[in-house]
């Protein structure tokens, strides 16, 4: 027998850092928003101890910023570090979308019409949260759908801060019917197997968002400056 370690249960401070990465994802914590030890203690129930291990946690993905003298903050995703995830997915994404479209678009094409289904069906409840899941469900699928896995490992680090994002967007005013019509449109040429036309699609895709987040910005020009004190995308 291999020399194995016995499985532990997950630790308190795991369970704390996992539900407050949840709340920093959906937007339920909102960039620049101050943690404090004691109201968060309350909450969870929990002494000091196991609270700060998991809020350190955070701090070391790159979550929280620990300011000296104040205390922890929601970190604040300013103009350069927008530009940097949209122009990482962009690259990423049509990687995938050009090894869809000369293998099989049709198949891929279905596949993500069944997300593009959960996405309408979730836009006509009014819930624009659901529409933001499907939303991502939807990209994943599309690099999942290439077949590469380094593809898929590259797109999965950026998980949270696209989540951070598509959470920011639901408070731009992009309206979630208008969300679905764009995606609908990539799966179209998809499915018609034209490549120039889907590549042009999902960079229009990437760079309204860009522009919604950050005014100004482009995936066409050089990276935006990144202020020291960052800017506030919460809207």
């Amino acid at each position: 027998m291999p020399d194995v370690q016995p499985i532990s249960r997950e630790s308190t401070a795991a369970i704390i850092a996992r539900q407050l990465r949840e709340a920093i994802m959906t937007g339920a914590l909102q960039p620049g928003t101050q943690l404090g030890e004691a109201e968060l203690a309350a909450r969870f129930q929990v002494s000091r101890g196991p609270l700060r291990e998991a809020m350190q946690r955070l701090v070391s993905e790159g979550l929280l910023r620990s300011e000296r003298h104040r205390g922890l903050f929601v970190i604040e995703l300013e103009p350069g570090d927008v530009y940097d995830i949209y122009a990482a997915r962009a690259a990423i994404e049509r990687a995938a979308l050009i090894r869809i479209i000369r293998s099989d678009p049709k198949k891929a094409a279905k596949r993500l019409r069944e997300v593009l289904a959960e996405m309408a069906g979730a836009a006509d409840d009014g819930d624009p949260s659901a529409v933001s899941r499907a939303d991502l469900r939807f990209h994943e699928e599309l690099v999942a759908l290439s077949g590469s896995r380094r593809l898929a490992r590259m797109a999965s680090t950026l998980l949270i801060e696209t989540r951070m994002c598509l959470a920011a967007l639901q408070r731009t005013g992009h309206s979630p019917a208008d969300r679905v019509a764009e995606h609908t449109a990539i799966v179209d040429a998809i499915e018609a197997g034209d490549e120039e036309r889907a590549l042009a699609l999902l960079e229009a895709h990437m760079e309204d968002a860009i522009n919604r987040l950050a005014p100004g910005t482009s995936l066409y020009s050089a990276p935006p400056d990144v202020p020291k004190d960052g800017v506030d995308i919460s809207g």
